[in-house]
């Protein structure tokens, strides 16, 4: 990998890497090895959020003006540049966020993919004309990009979530001020520097590192129109209650508790794969994680089997070593919350059939996390409603079809849902009855494609959906128009 250049260690604002006003910087360790130490990034306060909120307003009416069409070859040469890139960056977020190799390439390949659509919504990005009630009058509607808009964005994806945010926000003709989670700010500077290198003008996209002060003074600057957040419902809260005052525009998305259901004629092995993947990929660490599997009591005994033996095989380590199915947690509060929860499912009735503790890797100082199953879960129970973020997974009983939807369904929040049945018309029912924002049927219940809805209901969800074309309902605004000739 080639030397990483020191400017990354700043913020960028109008254009230019500039160490932050106050001077406090962050360290960002290797979660998977605390001895490596990646470097000191800025810990700005709101002087930094004021200069990059002003650049972004300066240059707004010019970027706006360059039209969505000349704005999209800026994302052309960002997905050449990303892809001629890959490699590094795939091993940036693998050293920095801790998730296997493989699936930080994955990553690198869904940005790109996110990129590739939102580049091709440029001559789509239109209105309509409708018929007029008077004489000689044309009548129409067209969009208008909202002005200068915060990026605050997660850990878990430090390269897809902001290129979903920052890639539409710029196509559609806002500014914006990118604030990465301080946990993975190496990922999001490498990725404005890309764009930076591909010709984006001064102050239309500015990045301020750091923790919650700038996201705070983003969310309270009269000239930001809107904020785009992703991360936990107590911060995605705070901040819609924070600009009720002022109609601050919101796009909110806020985790979820998702439940893989299993009925008694389902494919075993192909559900056991789903979960394995759903539950122990990336450590958990998804919005979209299978933290539920609910299963019909007919098929309890057999699918735990099946589960329990592949989680035996799992080897947890390092995501750089490719033997590493289950990375390490990001945070050592992350850790402590894994286990912290598996001891409170105990004390509420629960039996622990894999994992449940810490794990030893070659005496690496990191956060490893055993990948934990726990059964007779009681649906209601702590652990069966709150996310964990961690490769922890409850297995509750059902019994019947209706019941593990209620189960399913349960939870205050809706992100995803699964069903696995051979039965066509059970996974119809399934789909129109689960209250979740991406559903699926016999498939995996991580993700979905770049050119679908990327979002929730209930608590997961707030504002217009990313990673669609329902996503310029967030960072556009409608015009109607009639003009008489």
């Amino acid at each position: 990998m080639s030397p990483i250049d020191f400017n990354l260690f700043c913020n960028l604002i109008d254009g230019r890497w500039v160490p932050p006003e106050g001077g406090a910087h962050r360290r960002n360790t290797n979660p998977a090895d605390l001895t490596d130490v990646i470097g000191d990034f800025p810990d700005s306060d709101s002087a930094d959020v004021d200069a990059a909120v002003a650049a972004a307003a300066r240059a707004q009416e010019e970027w706006r003006e360059r039209g969505p069409i000349r704005r999209a070859g800026i994302l052309a040469r960002v997905q050449r540049i990303l892809a001629e890139r890959a490699t590094e960056v795939a091993a940036v977020i693998t050293r920095e966020q801790g998730k296997c190799l493989s699936e930080a390439q994955g990553e690198v390949k869904r940005s790109l993919e996110i990129l590739d659509f939102t580049r091709g919504e440029a001559r789509r990005l239109n209105g309509i004309t409708t018929p007029a009630e008077d004489a000689r009058t044309v009548a129409f509607t067209f969009r208008r990009p909202i002005g200068v808009v915060g990026l605050i964005s997660p850990w878990n994806f430090p390269l897809a979530i902001p290129v979903w945010k920052v890639a539409p926000a710029l196509l559609a003709g806002c500014t914006a001020v990118l604030k990465p989670s301080p946990l993975t700010p190496l990922t999001s500077a490498l990725l404005v520097g890309m764009f930076q290198e591909a010709g984006v003008p001064e102050g239309v996209l500015n990045l301020v590192q750091g923790d919650s002060e700038p996201g705070k003074a983003l969310v309270s600057d009269p000239r930001v129109a809107g904020i785009s957040f992703t991360g936990s419902p107590g911060v995605g809260l705070a901040i819609q209650e924070s600009g009720a005052g002022r109609l601050l525009k919101t796009q909110l998305e806020l985790g979820g508790k998702n439940a893989l259901v299993v009925l008694p004629d389902a494919d075993l092995d192909a559900a056991t794969e789903a979960i394995i993947l759903g539950a122990f990929g990336q450590a958990g660490q998804r919005c979209s994680a299978t933290s539920r599997v609910v299963v019909d009591r007919a098929v309890r005994d057999d699918l735990l089997t099946r589960v329990v033996a592949r989680v035996s095989r799992l080897t947890v380590g390092p995501g750089d070593d490719l033997a590493t199915d289950v990375c390490p947690v990001i945070t050592q509060q992350s850790m402590e919350t894994c286990l912290r929860a598996v001891a409170r499912a105990q004390s509420d009735g629960a039996t622990v059939v894999a994992g449940g503790g810490a794990a030893e890797v070659d005496g690496r100082a990191g956060f490893y996390v055993q990948p934990t199953v726990l059964r007779d879960v009681p649906w209601d129970s702590e652990i069966a409603q709150e996310e964990i973020f961690g490769p922890v997974l409850s297995v509750i009983d059902a019994d019947g079809f209706d019941d593990a939807i209620r189960i399913a369904n349960s939870v205050k929040y809706g992100m995803s849902a699964t069903v696995f049945t051979r039965d066509l018309s059970s996974a119809l029912e399934a789909v129109h009855r689960f209250e979740a924002g991406m559903l699926h049927v016999n498939r995996p219940g991580v993700g979905a494609y770049a050119h679908l809805p990327h979002g929730g209901t209930k608590l997961s969800q707030y504002g217009p959906p990313e990673c669609s074309p329902e996503v310029w309902d967030f960072y556009t605004e409608w015009r109607s128009a009639c003009v008489t000739y």
